[in-house]
C-alpha cells in the first residue's frame, strides 16, 4: 500500500510541529454531528496571533476495534 504524498506531508509537519513543542489538543465540535472531537493541532503564529492546524482527532472509542491492519497484497478490505 502506497501512502499518497500529500499525507507524507502532512504527517511530516505533524512530526515538526511534536519536535518544536508546537502540538495543541483542542476540544473541537464535529460539524456534522455536533459531539465533541479531541483534535489534534498544529500550533503556529502569524502577525501575533495563533494559528491551529487540525490533523485529526483522537478515536472515541477502542481504535484497535475501528481499523484493520493492512493486507499483505496491499489491498484495502472492502
Amino acid at each position: 500500500m502506497s501512502i499518497p504524498d500529500h499525507v507524507r506531508a502532512n504527517f511530516n509537519t505533524l512530526l515538526r510541529a511534536a519536535a518544536d513543542g508546537n502540538l495543541a489538543l483542542m476540544e473541537c465540535a464535529d460539524n456534522a454531528t455536533g459531539e465533541a472531537r479531541y483534535v489534534i493541532c498544529a500550533v503556529g503564529r502569524e502577525s501575533g496571533s495563533y494559528l491551529f492546524t487540525p490533523f485529526g482527532h483522537l478515536a472515541d472509542r477502542n481504535p484497535y476495534d475501528a481499523y484493520l491492519p493492512p493486507s499483505p497484497d496491499g489491498d484495502l478490505a472492502d
